[in-house]
């Protein structure tokens, strides 16, 4: 069963056809980051008329290097929410006219989800119940998966999700923005050890994140640093290092302390991560030293950022378990909480 997938949640645009849930045969990605730099952040407007400029050709090409023509197309699986609202839309409205245009099936597919989902593709094993670890520029969470689709929310960022408190250090460092590739790069040769910054605590919830005082934290030791010097002089190049390394082991230890708890309390089995943030080698590094006893499942590299296999993968799934489109009055959605 072939499913085209269709993501446009943010500033990516992107299409992809995947076989029986696993075998990407294409996976198209176009992203409209270079113009959101200038603003420091995702500029939403002109992340939606991205999406109105690039769907048609990113779909086009998918199926041209998955080999197929359109009407070979078993399902449309689009990305429902969460994200941007006129991006949503965008790609929404494209699969509600394909699939009404082809006679197809489509289905909506909840886009955090399919993040968790990315993790299990390459024949990875499915290992329940298990945590999952979502951590980008929007969203920072830990769940009990107790099977796919199944879920239990065990503790959330009550501020900044993790992806956005890099791009926020980065700025304060004066790094281009997305701010997290920038910063892996710095901490791969600073001192982690130079700065002793903490990880937030909410004490209502100890799984529970929040990046904010780790993120003024950073700003007061930056800020500290120049008031040591000549008021035109910036912070050394070293110093940037230090600080870039320091301040991504608190936050990559927050998250590796409290998914390990998460596991001891929940009996789980497994961990699987997902987001734009999984990509930095270092996470990848200190998670398999610090959970080295535990089976842990990261996606492919090319599956950690927005993509549209991991939409078309999860809607197979989903397609699987309920075999029937979704209604054309399927609404685009900002929030949308994992499915149960």
């Amino acid at each position: 069963m072939k499913a085209l997938g269709i993501e446009t949640s943010c500033d990516e645009i992107a299409a992809s056809v995947v076989e029986d849930g696993i075998t990407i045969l294409s996976n198209v990605i176009r992203s409209t980051s270079s113009i959101h730099s200038e603003y420091g952040g995702v500029f939403p407007e002109l992340a939606s008329r991205g999406a109105i400029d690039n769907m048609i050709p990113v779909v086009k090409e998918s199926l041209e290097k998955a080999g197929i023509e359109k009407n070979e197309i078993d399902l449309i699986a689009v990305t429902q929410g969460p994200g941007l609202i006129g991006s949503l839309l965008v790609g929404l409205n494209t699969a509600k006219s394909l699939s009404m245009a082809l006679n197809k099936p489509y289905i909506g597919v909840n886009h955090v989800e399919a993040h968790l989902y990315a993790a299990m593709m390459n024949n990875h094993p499915k290992i329940f119940p298990a945590l999952g670890v979502v951590l980008s520029g929007g969203h920072t969470f830990l769940v009990k998966i107790k099977n796919l689709g199944d879920y239990e929310l065990i503790g959330t960022t009550v501020d900044d999700a993790i992806g956005e408190a890099f791009d926020k250090v980065g700025s304060f460092l004066d790094l281009p923005y997305p701010g997290g590739p920038h910063i892996e790069k710095l901490a791969k040769e600073g001192n982690s050890e130079k700065f002793s910054f903490q990880a937030g605590r909410v004490k209502k919830n100890p799984f529970a994140f929040s990046f904010s005082g780790l993120k003024t934290s950073v700003l007061y030791a930056i800020k500290g640093k120049m008031a040591k010097k000549d008021s035109q002089t910036i912070i050394s190049e070293e110093e940037k290092k230090d600080i870039a390394a320091s301040f991504q082991k608190v936050a990559f230890l927050d998250v590796i302390n409290k998914s390990l708890k998460a596991i001891q309390e929940h009996d789980l089995k497994a961990i699987y991560l997902g987001g734009g943030v999984c990509i930095n080698e270092s996470l990848r590094s200190y998670f398999s030293l610090y959970a080295k006893d535990i089976p842990l499942f990261f996606p492919s590299k090319e599956l950690c950022m927005d993509n549209a296999a991991m939409i078309a993968g999860l809607g197979y799934q989903k397609f699987l378990k309920r075999p029937y489109s979704d209604s054309l009055d399927l609404q685009a959605t900002t929030k949308m909480p994992l499915a149960k």
